[in-house]
Order: C-alpha cells, then sequence, then structure tokens
C-alpha cells in the first residue's frame, strides 16, 4: 500500500531507528521529524512532550503517513497510549530492552542508561516488574549527553569524560549488561563500548523495533508493494544545517531538509 511511515525523535536520536526501518524496509517511503527545537525531552514536563508527540503526528497524517514510529524512548513512555487513543493506524514505540537484558546478564545486574522522564515514567515501571525478576535493574539518567550529541560531537574528549561519568558507575556495580534507553545513544555506541569494555553486552532495541514495524504493517495488510528503493524526507524544529551534518556524519543522504511549518 502507498503511503509512507512517519518517524519522529525529540532531535536526532530517532536516526538510529530510522536507519534499522530503512534497512528492514527498503521498499518503504519515510519520513522524519526531529524536534530539535524542543531538545530534549527527558527533562521536560509531561504534557508538554504529549502536545508535541500529537502535533508532530497530526503533521504526518497531513503528508499521507499510514504508520507512525516514535523513534524516542521519552515521548513512548509518556504519549504512546494517547496517541494510539485518538489515532487507529499502526503506531509502534521503542522502550529500554529489559526483557533481552534480563535474559544474557550473567552477573544479573542490568544498567541502563536513559533520560529521566522515561526512568519515571509508569510505563518503565511496568517494562521493570514484568522482566526484572531476577535481576538487579539499576536504572542512570544521563543529563548532558543528548545535549551533546545535538550538538554533533561524537568523539571528543568532552563526549568520553561524559560517558565515563555514566557508564563506569554502572559497570562498578557489576552490571555486565548495559541497555542504550535512549535513541541518542546508539549514536555513541563505540564510545561507550571502549569506556564499558568488551566483557559487557550493549542492547540497543532499534532493529527489534524496524522488526515490528514490518509485523504491524503486514498484519494491516499495509506494506508496499513497490519495488522501486523507498524515498526519505527530513523536517526539523531546529536549525536545518544541524540536522543536514548529522546526516552526514551518518552517512545518510540528507536531500532536502525542511523546517517544520508549526512551532
Amino acid at each position: 500500500m502507498s503511503g509512507p511511515i512517519g518517524i519522529f525523535d525529540s532531535g536526532v536520536g530517532g536516526l538510529s531507528v530510522l536507519l534499522e526501518v530503512r534497512r528492514e524496509l527498503p521498499h518503504e517511503d519515510l519520513l522524519y521529524v526531529a524536534d530539535s527545537g524542543h531538545a530534549p525531552y527527558g527533562e521536560k514536563p509531561a504534557d508538554f512532550i504529549e502536545r508535541r508527540a500529537t502535533s508532530i503526528v497530526d503533521f504526518f497524517i497531513n503528508e499521507g503517513a499510514k504508520a507512525v514510529v516514535v523513534a524516542c524512548n521519552t515521548a513512548t513512555g509518556v504519549a504512546i497510549e494517547a496517541l494510539r487513543a485518538r489515532w487507529p493506524m499502526p503506531i509502534v514505540g521503542i522502550e529500554p530492552a529489559i526483557k533481552p537484558a534480563a535474559a544474557v546478564t550473567k552477573s544479573g545486574i542490568i544498567g541502563v542508561l536513559a533520560t529521566s522522564q522515561t526512568i519515571a515514567s509508569a510505563r518503565f515501571a511496568r517494562l521493570a516488574g514484568t522482566f526484572g525478576s531476577g535481576v538487579e535493574i539499576v536504572a542512570l539518567a544521563c543529563p548532558g549527553l543528548v545535549e551533546q550529541i545535538e550538538s554533533g560531537d561524537l568523539s571528543s574528549a568532552e563526549m568520553r569524560s561524559l560517558i565515563e561519568d555514566y557508564v563506569r558507575p554502572l559497570i562498578e556495580r557489576g552490571a555486565d549488561t548495559l541497555v542504550l534507553g535512549c535513541t541518542h545513544y546508539p549514536l555513541v555506541r563505540a564510545a561507550i563500548e571502549s569506556v564499558a569494555g568488551p566483557t559487557v553486552t550493549i542492547i540497543d532495541p532499534a532493529a527489534a523495533v524496524a522488526r515490528e514495524v514490518r509485523r504491524r504493517l503486514e498484519q494491516a495488510d499495509l506494506l508496499s508493494d513497490g519495488v522501486r528503493p523507498g524515498t526519505t524526507r527530513f523536517w526539523t524544529s531546529g536549525p536545518p544545517a544541524q540536522l543536514k551534518q548529522m546526516l552526514q556524519t551518518l552517512a545518510i543522504n540528507p536531500g532536502d531538509v525542511s523546517e517544520l511549518a508549526y512551532d
């Protein structure tokens, strides 16, 4: 079926999900919104995040979207239930991968790197309660990390120092598995792996989200029947040059990056 898939995040972090969706569904047209003018969501009030998410999904619907991916752990935790109650289309979220982490940990201690809103959400509490029995979950908010990534800094000494401040305490607690609970964090995965060391497993749920998007589209008979490569269009509420630079860094063809027409 024709019609694009809308993907959004508080900023550039959702590009880690977009890359996996593109690999899984190469013939689908994609729309991406980076709400960088309001990033990070992690320290914002829940009602503000829900309003932003609703506005962006409205925008996608006006662009003809057949499905939406909430490529933001914070927005998923705060707003996805309200979005699904409002619209019947497939709306796929992302959440910290506690279930697979609990299955692979040997020490029984899982570290979760996330935003404070994600950790405080009822959705996170339900995840921990459902899949965290028998393991210790150490959840750590990482203020400043999203902002550093949004600025385009993926590898500076300052970034390395920030990651050490957050990762080392988890390793010292005995965590042998780290869950990347924010879609921005996979963009600095190499630095996280370097600090954590080779014996620590890093879990990023983006590929699982892409598989779920395929499943939901198949279930609703919404998969594209085209054979041409899918297109991708980008919008941002922040400076377009900032998003273009990140797209180039990630070897994604930026094409035209448009500014959002709403506040």
